[in-house]
């Protein structure tokens, strides 16, 4: 296997390029693209919320477009491409909900975080949307990652949505190459995390069931 680090600080996206398998990733007989993985949030405020409640993430939906491990760029506002020799390693959806999680437990102020497979007994699900996660080219050749996500806080026990919001992102790439276009996508999924995980355990608390009901 080898290993290869974008001109980027170690905290930020990975680039590995494998050696996959036929079964694993067709390539019809060329060369294994390069794989991409993105950073969870690791830093947050000081006086973020201190929860003592229990949360499942579900796998964000998303459209199509963007439900793959193909990195997309936007050439036109209706257009979707693909970078050829490059992929997430995962599907994007997966991927963001994997780092919404690791996010969650850096933070080191909830009880319990995980996904619905682990059984977990959750106080809260929160349920969300990826709705951008692109590369658009500009009008003056400029490149830039745009990432949005919309979220809902949903308490289980009554089947209600408690918070809803919006937060998104755009970041641009210093160059055309794919290891500053994603480490432009870093950023951008970075600054959506830090503000989603802040905003969920604050409205959460808010609206934390009593002991009883738990």
């Amino acid at each position: 296997m080898r290993e290869r680090q974008p001109n980027r600080s170690a905290g930020l996206g990975l680039v590995l390029t494998l050696g996959l398998s036929a079964c694993s990733l067709p390539n019809f007989g060329g060369p294994a693209p390069d794989l991409y993985t993105l950073s969870p949030k690791s830093t947050f405020a000081a006086e973020l919320q201190q929860v003592d409640w229990q949360l499942v993430v579900e796998e964000p939906s998303a459209a199509k477009g963007i439900d793959t491990d193909r990195i997309a760029i936007a050439p036109t506002p209706l257009e979707v491409k693909y970078f050829p020799n490059s992929r997430w390693a995962d599907r994007a959806p997966k991927m963001v909900q994997t780092l919404m999680i690791q996010s969650f437990e850096n933070t080191k102020k909830i009880i319990s975080v995980g996904r619905q497979s682990l059984g977990l007994r959750s106080d809260f699900v929160l349920k969300t949307e990826l709705r951008e996660f692109q590369a658009e080219k500009g009008e003056d050749g400029s490149t830039t990652v745009r990432v949005r996500l919309n979220l809902k806080l949903v308490r289980p026990s009554l089947g209600q949505i408690v918070a809803s919001q919006s937060f998104e992102s755009v970041k641009p790439s210093a160059t055309e190459a794919i290891n500053d276009i994603v480490a432009a996508f870093d950023d951008a999924v970075g600054a959506v995390l830090k503000r989603s995980v802040a905003w969920t355990l604050e409205e959460g608390q808010k609206a934390k069931p009593a002991k009883e009901d738990r």
